[in-house]
């Protein structure tokens, strides 16, 4: 039975609600200065096994782990006081099992600064089980992670553990050692990786305006023949560059989604550029641009794979309209996530296997097209950056690697100069 209490409040309870869900944060606009996770550093996994490389050798890793540490050097291109770690099963058979976990500074190769170490607890628990298929990302901690400054990421696999989900990586980056040294400062016994396994990322909690650009593409973005330091690679020096903004500039993140053998339009090496841009590309913390330059290892695998004497294409003819039309998806997907995008013309490959009469001819039309998006994209004109001007589709020799294909030292740093920063701070 209702009271005539009821009847007189029930108005003004309902307009009470009503404000109630118009001022509620869920619905509220964000304040610019509120504090937020943003993408520090990430890497784009890929699964085992490893199909044919194309760009030379690739390390041969051992089947699985078991009762070991793993210790991860990675390089934040932005600072905070607090972080979290994304650790991934995406490619992942069995449930993996993290028995312990820290993040400390690093101080040179496998050592950590033990003033610096700091658990890493999920959920307030020190182990966690991720399920196939599945990422977790750890609990807030506070670090003092520093852009441009070494962080190592050790975690225990006590369980026996296959290959599943990694990352190539430059060498000296990873390590292994026997037993749990996930609180240790050093690890004497341990022996260095080819490849980072299972961290994807690590997250800073960060106020202000940020910008969080992800480089999305192949060997070329990976930095394979990058004679340099780790920090060599094209995005690591646009990180670098875009640090020494000018004051009161946003501050901006740089993340390296490259995957060696990547293709656009097909799973060969990691899954197709169309599959996994959502994921590494759209789902990084605070996503606002993104910088693609893939479609080469498409025109190329044919010809370096295919060729006479070979087992024949890896997979269906490749056209420049097929190409066309996936980068026009990819920008699609991103404006209607509202990333900005930079499109990057291909470079130049002749002297490489990947070069031929018909493969220069798919090149230039991709190329003509992506210069034909001014109007509506960003351009970035990587091949007039890098081309030969006495042979307009050769590298440069001064940014040539030496295998006419990736850039080299000068290379990668020309190709960061190439890209207008000041897109990048809108």
């Amino acid at each position: 039975m209702t009271s005539w209490l009821d009847c007189l409040l029930r108005p003004a309870l309902a307009a009470f609600a009503s404000l109630a869900i118009l001022c509620s944060p869920a619905t509220a606009q964000p304040r610019v200065d509120a504090p937020r996770w943003t993408a520090s550093w990430a890497a784009a996994p890929q699964g085992l096994p490893q199909p044919p490389a194309v760009n030379g050798p690739q390390p041969a890793p051992p089947p699985s782990f078991y009762a070991q540490t793993v210790r991860e050097r990675v390089y934040p291109t932005i600072s905070g006081e607090q972080a979290r770690v994304r650790f991934s099963n995406r490619f992942g058979s069995a449930p993996l099992h993290i028995a312990e976990a820290s993040i400390a500074l690093g101080t040179g190769g496998s050592a950590l600064s033990p003033a610096s170490l700091q658990p890493l607890l999920f959920g307030g628990r020190r182990e966690i089980t991720i399920a196939p298929g599945a990422d977790a990302w750890s609990d807030a901690v506070p670090a003092e992670v520093r852009a441009g400054q070494a962080m190592v990421i050790s975690f225990y696999l006590d369980e026996r553990t296959p290959f599943g989900t990694l990352h190539r990586m430059p060498a000296g980056a990873t390590w292994v050692a026997p037993g749990n040294m996930v609180g240790d400062a050093t690890m004497p016994a341990a022996a260095p990786l080819d490849w980072n396994h299972i961290v994807t990322g690590l997250d800073v909690m960060s106020r202000g305006p940020v910008r969080v650009v992800v480089a999305f593409g192949d060997s070329i973005t990976e930095g394979v023949n990058a004679f340099g330091p780790v920090l060599g690679r094209y995005p690591d020096r646009l990180a670098e560059r875009l640090r020494d903004a000018s004051p009161g500039a946003p501050v901006v993140s740089v993340l390296n989604a490259g995957i060696a053998g990547n293709r656009l339009l097909s799973e060969v090496v990691g899954p197709s550029g169309l599959d996994r841009f959502a994921r590494d590309v759209l789902a990084q913390s605070g996503v606002t641009h993104a910088i693609v330059l893939l479609g080469i290892n498409d025109i190329g695998f044919e010809t370096f794979v295919g060729g006479p004497g070979s087992a024949g294409p890896l997979t269906r003819s490749v056209s420049a309209q097929r190409l066309i039309a996936g980068l026009q998806r990819v920008v699609d997907m991103a404006r209607a996530r509202g990333v900005k995008v930079l499109l990057g013309t291909l470079l130049p490959v002749k002297g490489s296997g990947y070069w031929s009469e018909q493969n220069e001819d798919i090149r230039q039309a991709v190329n003509r097209w992506v210069r034909d998006q001014h109007a509506a994209i960003v351009v970035v004109d990587f091949d007039a950056a890098l081309r030969d001007p006495r042979d307009p589709q050769a590298l440069n020799p001064v940014y040539d690697s030496g295998d006419h294909l990736h850039p080299g030292d000068a290379g990668n740093a020309a190709m960061a100069a190439a890209i207008p920063s000041r897109e990048l701070l809108q």
